[in-house]
Parts: C-alpha cells; structure tokens; sequence
C-alpha cells in the first residue's frame, strides 16, 4: 500500500490505479468500518422508511408542503444511505475494483445526488419554517403544494446534475488535468466546485435558522411590550426555546458530520494528503450517515403532528400483537357470546 502513489494526471488514469485508494490495510480497520456502515444504514433506512409511511400515510400531513420537504429529506437519506453503504463497503472492505471508471463515477454521482438533494431538502425546511415565521398570514398564499412540487423538482434535478458530471466528462481522465487524491479520476477543480456547493448549503441552512430564532425573538419581545396576556406570552417563549434548540442542534450535528469530511476534501486539493490522514478520511466519511440517521430525530419526529401519527401506529400495532396472542378457543368464545348478545 505504501508505494501506491496517487495518478497526478490522465496518463496513468486506468484500473490498476483503484488500488491505490484502498486505504484500509488491516482486517479490524475493515470490520470496523463494515459493522459501522452496516449499524448506522441500517437505522438510517429503517427511521427514514417510517418517516416516509408517516408522512404518506396520513392525507392530513401529506398534503402540507412543509411535511413534503420532510419526505424529500427522507428519501434522499434512504437513498443515500444504500448507494453509499453498498459502494463504499463493496470498495474499502472487499476491495472490489473489477469496475469500469464509467461505473465508479456513476456509484460516485449517486452518492453525490442523495447527499446534496438530502442538504437541499434540510435547506427547504429552513426557508419553508423562516416564511412561515416571518410572514404567517401569507405563508399559505406563498407556500403552496404546486410550488413545494416544483421547488423539489428543481432540487433533485440541480443536484443529480451536479453529481454526475464528471461522468459526462468533467474528470481528470478525459481532461489530462490533476486527479484528486481520494476519488479516483475525480478532477481536483470539480471537487473543488462541488465542496463550495455544500458549504453554500451549509451556510444557507445555518443562515435560515438564525433568522428564524431571530424573528422567535422579536415576537416574544412585541408581546411583552403589547402586555399580551401570559398563556399566549408563555406560549411564544415556548416556541422561542424550542426553535433555540432545534437551532443547536441542527449546528451541532451539521458541524460534527460534514466539517472533518469538507475539511480533508478542501486540504486535499492544496497538499497531498499522508496515508493516515487517508485513513481518516475514510472513517469520517460515515458521518454523513450519521448526519441521515439524526436528520429523523430533528426534522420529523419532533413534529407534533408526526409523532401523534407515530403513537397511532404503534398502538394499533400492539393492538395487533394482542389480537394475534389470543388462542383461537378465546377467540371463538368471544364471537359467540357477541352473537348472543
């Protein structure tokens, strides 16, 4: 592994080069990454798959354009979820790279899409709550399902785009330019591109949020002027903590889960990076499965709405459960007696 040098040009763009971004060298780095992928896509498929149910479930939810940002969220982190886990151990843990670069850039360009639609959607949450705040009595006029619809087609559209362009050509192979050194025939400026793309939405996302606490703020401050009566002041500094902690939150988890990655991808295109820091990379890379697996947690579930329908679903599953414990003599006694009734 030690004398695999990264391609620095088209030249020695060919497969035998894929071995040299095999950064895993022992069997435990190997098994810790397959069970840490294995864990954290498991929970992250399984909770986003019950947003999806909850969501789609319920025409009452449904048909409200903040919970289908929620549903695109979701999507996009099953999705990314399963191409990223498949892809990623299918290379770092079996060491498969009997692939062309064609199908490398395609596996790539799905897991660029699902991670970039899934921080577009969490974007799209953050404007859809900053309207709904800054201007309530408009924001059924100016939030409506027809421009949720299109808003999340143009979402979807921009970042699968984005992601797959260095197979329709902007990659080092075909560009005889610098090649990245953790991606194999990734062009340096595209990843240089693609990591300003994601730190926009980063900013957007904390930026959105900021003035969503910001306007929290000024209405707790207008009814303590007005001496509005305290159920409703009560009521408003409610909302103030609660959009206060799910401001935190959202910083907390967006800065653990993507800035080591971005940090690692920004450094790589100004220096070449040691193998160990390689390494690094590749554990950091599944932050953001973890970032898919919290994203339930803070976007869908703490939704009132969504929890209550999630009660309702776990009741009628115990209820199921019950039903299918009783004996089949219990059963039969009981519709008797109903009858004669």
């Amino acid at each position: 592994m030690d004398s695999c040098r990264i391609p620095e040009n088209a030249s020695k763009c060919s497969g035998s080069t894929m071995e040299c971004f095999m950064v895993l060298s022992t069997q435990a780095q190997k098994v810790s990454i397959g069970i840490l992928c294995g864990l954290l896509g498991t929970m992250c498929v399984f909770e986003n798959s019950l947003v999806l149910y909850l969501i789609f479930s319920s025409p009452g939810i449904r048909k409200k354009p903040s919970y289908l940002f929620i549903g695109s969220l979701a999507l996009a982190d099953i999705l990314a979820s399963i191409i990223f886990v498949c892809s990623f151990v299918n290379f770092h843990v079996f060491n498969e790279a009997g692939f062309s670069k064609e199908v490398f850039l395609l596996q790539l360009g799905g897991v660029n899409t699902s991670f970039s639609a899934s921080l577009s959607s969490l974007l799209l949450t953050a404007l859809d709550r900053y309207i709904s705040i800054s201007r309530p009595s408009e924001y059924k006029l100016l939030m409506t399902r027809r421009r949720a619809w299109t808003a999340l087609g143009v979402l979807w559209v921009s970042c699968a785009t984005i992601a797959s362009l260095p197979l329709l050509g902007w990659n080092c192979c075909v560009l005889d330019s610098a090649c990245s050194e953790l991606f194999p025939f990734v062009d340096d400026t595209y990843l240089s591109g693609w990591i300003c793309f994601i730190v926009v939405l980063l900013g957007c996302i904390v930026y959105a949020y900021a003035h969503v606490l910001w306007r929290a703020r000024q209405h707790v401050a207008y009814m303590e002027k007005h001496q509005a009566p305290a159920g409703k002041q009560n009521a408003r500094m409610r909302m103030d903590v609660m959009l206060a902690k799910t401001l935190l939150m959202v910083l907390a988890v967006l800065t653990l889960c993507w800035s080591p990655v971005l940090v690692l991808m920004a450094y790589s295109v100004f220096a070449r990076l040691s193998e160990r820091l390689r390494k690094v990379f590749a554990f950091c890379s599944t932050l953001c499965l973890l970032n898919s697996m919290v994203n339930p947690v803070i976007y869908a579930l703490r939704s009132k709405e969504l929890f209550s329908s999630l009660r309702r679903l776990l009741a009628h599953c115990r209820r199921q459960l019950k039903a299918a414990e009783e004996s089949p003599e219990a059963e039969s006694a009981h519709k008797s007696s109903v009858i004669e009734t």
